[in-house]
C-alpha cells in the first residue's frame, strides 16, 4: 500500500465512522489517529478536550494524554489537530506548523492563568483540562506538545527545538500522515528503533553469547549501566516496550517504590536484588576486541520484560538521583523479523520479571481472540428490513486484517466483500472490551480509554478462559454483537437529545448502559440479547429507557464531586459510578415487560456451553486428522523420551500416530490436543495447522 492509498483509505474511514456513529469528523479523526499513537507508545491515553478561541486570538487545544498522576509521571501531553478535509495528501509547511504549535502553546500559558481559567464555562472540557493542568503543574517536569495531521510535513522541516516554561521543558512532536503510514504499515506496526550504543550512548557494551550451537536464534547476556538504560528510555519512551507488555504496564506498572529505594540507598546491590530485563532485537552489530565481544548497535530494540525496572531507573534519573552505580543484567534474543510476531510474545510470556506478563495477559493470538475471529468469519447476522442479503460482523483480531481482506481483490470482488462485511460492522479488540465491560458495570474502566480498558478486560477474560473456555461460544458471540448494537445505537440517541450540549458522549453512553445493566440485575431480570441479535437493531422499547437513563447519567457526570473539575477525569473514578448506580430511575413499563427472567438466560447459556463442547470435539478431530500420523508420532516419541506422558496420553497419541488405524474419536482427539499443549509447555516445538 502506498502513502497516497493509505491516506485516502484513512480519510474515507474517518468519514464513514463519523457518519455511522453520528459524530463530528474532527472528533473521529482525533480518536482514530490517537489510537495509533497509543499503539506506538507515544501516549498512554488520549482524551478529547476541544477548545478554540475567538478568531484572531490564536488559542487552541484538541486533547491531552491523560492525568499524569495516574501513572506517577512528571510529563503532561497536549494535542492539537490539523484535519485536512481531502483524501489527497496535502503539504504542511514550516510556517504553518509553527503557527499551529503557537496556538497550543498559548493554551498552555493561559491555562496557568487563574483569571483566564475562571472565565471559562465550568462544565466545558477546556475548563476541566486547564484546571487539571494547573493542579498538576508543581509536579510537572516536561510538557509534550503533539501536532497530529493528515497532511505531510514538508521535507524542509527537520524538527523544532525544545523550549522552557517556568523551569519545565517543552518538547514538540509532529505526527503527520507519512509518519502514521510508517507506523501502521512497516514491520510490526512501529517505527524502527535503532540504538547506536557506540555513537550515542557512551560506547559499546561487553556481551557474552548464551545460545546452544543448534539454536535457531542468537542469545546474549550483557550488563547494562542504569544511566545508559535511562538514556535510551528517555529517547524512545514506552515505544521500547513490546506492545502487549506496554498495554498492561500502562494500567498497573507504576514506578515500584522498592526499586526506587534500592537505587537511592543501595545502588551497589541493585544488580543482586533485581531480575534485570529481557529484550529482543531484529539485528545486532557486534565487534571483537582482544577476545571480547562488544555490542555496538541494536535494530528494533524491544524490552519484553523489565519495563517497570526501566521506567523506575529513568524516573529516578530525571529526579536527579545518581544512577551511575546502578547496573542491570540484560538477556537479549536476536529474533528474525519474520518470526518476531510468534516468538516475541512467547519470550515475553515466559520471561521472569517484577511485572511478569502471564498467559492470562492475553496476547492477540490468545485462543479467545482466535475463536471470536472464527465466529465472525462464518456467522451471518440476520438480514434486516425484509431483505435477503445477510452480512457479517468483522472482528479485527490484529490491526489491518480488514484492509488485508479487501486488498488484492478485483472491483467486483471488493464490492461483494464490502456487502458481506460492511465497514460499520467492523470492530476491534478494544471495541469488544468496551461493548462488554459496560454490561459488566465498569463504566469507569471504559472511561480510562481503549488501551487501559482492554488491559482490565483481558485479565478477566483470560482468567475465565482458564476455568471455563466453553462459556465463550456462539451464543456469547451473538450476545457480544447485541451489546455492540446497543452501544452504537445509544451513541446516536445521545447525540439527538436536546439536553446534550456536545462533549463527554463516550462517558455518557458508558454510564447509561452500565446503569441499565445494574438495575436489571437488581431486578433479577435480563436483557434479551438474542432478540437484539435477531433484530440487528435496538428494540423501540429500549430506546425510550436508554434516553431516560442517559440524561440521568449526564447530570451526574457534569456535576463532579467536590475538588474535581475535570469531567473526563471524574468519569474515570469508582466514586462517579457509585453515584450513578444509586440513582433512582423510573423505568418505562414496556421496557420492564420486555425483559426476560435470569433463569431463561441461564438455560440458554448452559445449552450454548454444551454445544461448544461438542464443537470443540469436532474441531479437535479435524485438527488431529489434518496434522497426520507423522506429526503425532514425533510428538509421541518426544514426550515418551522425557517421561512426560501419562498412560492415557500415551494411548491417545498412539491412536493419532497410527497410519493404519481408525481415526480418533472426538474425545480421543480432544485428549490428544490437550497432551500436545502439555508437551508444548515443556518445550516441544510442534504446531497444529491453522485449520485445526
Amino acid at each position: 500500500m502506498t502513502l497516497d492509498e493509505f491516506a485516502g483509505e484513512f480519510f474515507q474511514d474517518v468519514l464513514a465512522e463519523a457518519d455511522a456513529r453520528g459524530e463530528f469528523v474532527e472528533d473521529v479523526f482525533f480518536h482514530k489517529f490517537c489510537e495509533h499513537l497509543m499503539e506506538a507508545g507515544e501516549l498512554d491515553a488520549a482524551d478529547r478536550a476541544a477548545y478554540q478561541g475567538r478568531p484572531g486570538i490564536g488559542i487552541r487545544v484538541d486533547g491531552y494524554g491523560g492525568d499524569p498522576a495516574d501513572d506517577d509521571s512528571d510529563t503532561f501531553s497536549l494535542l492539537i489537530s490539523d484535519f485536512h478535509p481531502s483524501a489527497d495528501v496535502g503539504r504542511l509547511i514550516g510556517s504553518e506548523m509553527n503557527a499551529i504549535f503557537r496556538r497550543l502553546s498559548n493554551f498552555l500559558r493561559r491555562a496557568l492563568d487563574r483569571k483566564w481559567r475562571d472565565a471559562l464555562e465550568e462544565t466545558s472540557p477546556a475548563f476541566g483540562l486547564a484546571d487539571l493542568l494547573s493542579k498538576r503543574w508543581s509536579g510537572i517536569g516536561r510538557v509534550r506538545l503533539f501536532l497530529i495531521t493528515n497532511r505531510e510535513l514538508s521535507e524542509r522541516v527537520d524538527g523544532r527545538e525544545a523550549d522552557e516554561l517556568e523551569g519545565r521543558t517543552i518538547t514538540y512532536s509532529v505526527w503527520d500522515i507519512g509518519r502514521l503510514y510508517r507506523q501502521a504499515t512497516v514491520g510490526r506496526g512501529r517505527e524502527e528503533i535503532d540504538v547506536d550504543l557506540a555513537g550515542s550512548f557512551g560506547g559499546p557494551l561487553p556481551i557474552l553469547p548464551a545460545q546452544q550451537p543448534e539454536a535457531d536464534h542468537e542469545s546474549y547476556l550483557a550488563i547494562m549501566p542504569g544511566s545508559v538504560l535511562a538514556a535510551i528510555y528517555d529517547r524512545w519512551g514506552t515505544r521500547l516496550l513490546e506492545q502487549n507488555v506496554r498495554v498492561f504496564l500502562q494500567h498497573r506498572g507504576k514506578v515500584n517504590k522498592g526499586i526506587r529505594a534500592t537505587i537511592e540507598n543501595e545502588p551497589n546491590m541493585f544488580f543482586a536484588y533485581n531480575n534485570g530485563i529481557t529484550a529482543t532485537a531484529e539485528e545486532v552489530e557486534i565487534d571483537e576486541d582482544g577476545g571480547r565481544l562488544l555490542l555496538r548497535r541494536l535494530k528494533n530494540f524491544q524490552i519484553v520484560n523489565g519495563g517497570q525496572t526501566t521506567a523506575s531507573i529513568h524516573t529516578a534519573r530525571r529526579g536527579r538521583v545518581d544512577v551511575s552505580q546502578t547496573f542491570v543484567q540484560m538477556k537479549l534474543s536476536v529474533v528474525d523479523p519474520e518470526r518476531a510476531n510468534k516468538l516475541v510474545p512467547k519470550i515475553s510470556e515466559f520471561a521472569n520479571s517484577q511485572n511478569r506478563v502471564s498467559a492470562a495477559d492475553f496476547f492477540a493470538n490468545h485462543p479467545f481472540h482466535v475463536r471470536m475471529e472464527s465466529f465472525s468469519r462464518r456467522i451471518h447476522a440476520p438480514s434486516q428490513d425484509g431483505t435477503f442479503r445477510q452480512s457479517k460482523w468483522f472482528y479485527e483480531r490484529a490491526r489491518g486484517q480488514y484492509a488485508d481482506g479487501r486488498g488484492g481483490l478485483t472491483k467486483a470482488q471488493r464490492k461483494k466483500f464490502d456487502l458481506e462485511n460492511p465497514r460499520r460492522q467492523l470492530f476491534t479488540k478494544t471495541d469488544l472490551a468496551k461493548f462488554v465491560n459496560v454490561w459488566e458495570e465498569r463504566p469507569y474502566e471504559v472511561s480510562l480509554g481503549a488501551q487501559k480498558n482492554f488491559a482490565a478486560f483481558a485479565r478477566r477474560i483470560g482468567q475465565q478462559w482458564k476455568t471455563a473456555p466453553n462459556g465463550f461460544n456462539e451464543a456469547w458471540y451473538r450476545e457480544a454483537i447485541a451489546k455492540a448494537i446497543v452501544f452504537k445505537a445509544t451513541e446516536r440517541l445521545v447525540t439527538d437529545q436536546d439536553w446534550y450540549q456536545g462533549g463527554y458522549r463516550a462517558n455518557i453512553v458508558a454510564y447509561a448502559i452500565a446503569k441499565m445493566a445494574h438495575d436489571v440485575r437488581e431486578m433479577d431480570r435480563a436483557v434479551n440479547f438474542q432478540d437484539i441479535w435477531r433484530l440487528q437493531a435496538l428494540p423501540p422499547v429500549m430506546k425510550s429507557a436508554m434516553v431516560a437513563v442517559a440524561e440521568s447519567a449526564h447530570d451526574v457526570l457534569v456535576n463532579p464531586a467536590e475538588g474535581i473539575s475535570n469531567v473526563t477525569e471524574w468519569a474515570k473514578k469508582q466514586a462517579c459510578w457509585n453515584r450513578v448506580s444509586e440513582l433512582p430511575v423510573e423505568w418505562p413499563r414496556p421496557f420492564l415487560d420486555y425483559l426476560i427472567s435470569t433463569d431463561e438466560r441461564r438455560d440458554a447459556a448452559r445449552t450454548a456451553r454444551r454445544e461448544q463442547r461438542q464443537l470443540n470435539g469436532v474441531e479437535a478431530q479435524i485438527a488431529v486428522v489434518s496434522a497426520g500420523p507423522a506429526f503425532w508420532s514425533d510428538a509421541l516419541a518426544w514426550g515418551s523420551e522425557r517421561g512426560l506422558l501419562s498412560p492415557t496420553e500415551l494411548g491417545v497419541l498412539g491412536v493419532a500416530a497410527n497410519p493404519a488405524g481408525k481415526p480418533p474419536t472426538e474425545r480421543q482427539a480432544s485428549r490428544a490436543v490437550e497432551a500436545l499443549s502439555k508437551l508444548k509447555a515443556e518445550g516441544y516445538a510442534g504446531e497444529l495447522s491453522s485449520g485445526g
